[in-house]
Parts: C-alpha cells; sequence; structure tokens
C-alpha cells in the first residue's frame, strides 16, 4: 500500500469511499490537506506505459491545522487504509508540536477501532450530526 497526495482525478474514489458527491470531495482536495493510500496492480512488459499501472484507492484522509490542532476533517476507507493514513497528520503535528483531533460517529465502530488503534484517546462526546451522537478523539504527542 502507497500513500500519496490526492488529486483531482481521485474525487470519484473518494466519492465512493465517503458516500458523497464527487463535487464536495472535489473542494475538499483543493481546500485541505488530503491523502489517499493505494494498491498499485502493474501489468508485465518492458513496454508497459506508466500511465496503465492501474490503482486502487482503498482509502483517504483530509486534514488541516488550527492555531494548536491539526483537525481530521474526514477520513474512510479500509482497516488497514485508514490505521496507514492516520498517520499523516499525526506526523504532521508531531513536526510542529500540536496535538490531533478526529470527531467519528458513535455508530461507525470500524472507524473508532482505526482511531483507537493508532493511539488516539476519547476526549468528550462529540456533536450530534443529523441526529447521530459523535466522539470527539484526540491524539496528543
Amino acid at each position: 500500500m502507497e500513500v500519496r497526495d490526492a488529486v483531482e482525478e481521485d474525487a470519484g474514489a473518494l466519492a465512493a469511499i465517503a458516500d458523497a458527491p464527487p463535487d464536495v470531495m472535489c473542494d475538499l482536495i483543493h481546500d485541505r490537506t488530503v491523502r489517499v493510500a493505494e494498491r498499485r496492480q502493474s501489468g508485465d512488459g518492458p513496454n508497459l506505459d506508466a500511465d496503465a499501472i492501474d490503482a486502487e484507492v482503498l482509502g483517504f484522509v483530509s486534514f488541516d491545522a488550527r492555531e494548536d490542532v491539526v483537525d481530521v476533517t474526514g477520513f474512510g476507507g479500509t482497516e488497514d487504509a485508514c490505521e496507514l493514513l492516520l498517520g499523516e497528520p499525526i506526523r504532521f503535528a508531531r513536526k510542529e508540536g500540536m496535538a490531533v483531533e478526529v470527531v467519528v460517529p458513535a455508530a461507525e465502530d470500524e472507524m473508532r477501532a482505526a482511531v483507537e488503534a493508532v493511539g488516539f484517546g476519547k476526549a468528550a462526546d462529540g456533536p450530534t450530526f443529523g441526529g447521530e451522537p459523535t466522539v470527539r478523539y484526540r491524539f496528543s504527542p
């Protein structure tokens, strides 16, 4: 699995993962730091063009920095991809001497498991979105 910066062409794959419209994900790519995890599948042969390499997007993370905290504004994908990608805002925060926060829907057991697996701790109940409760997690380096 490889991690790279998201590009506009990723909007469709990210939209499928996040269950959001592609234009919303395209705006996210333009407005935030967005990283994707992908599995590359290349064909055989010495004349294989680099554009012919198939890459499957397995997950994404988006984040931005405020004065003293890095906010994870969205993430999703396979459990392994999420765990790998959550390391991106953590690395940034460590370099800048900041904490990282993420809000996860309380009913999303897999997302909560991913943030807990990489070292986030429950900080408080989060805001309610669409009538659904959330949990606020925090990682302090």
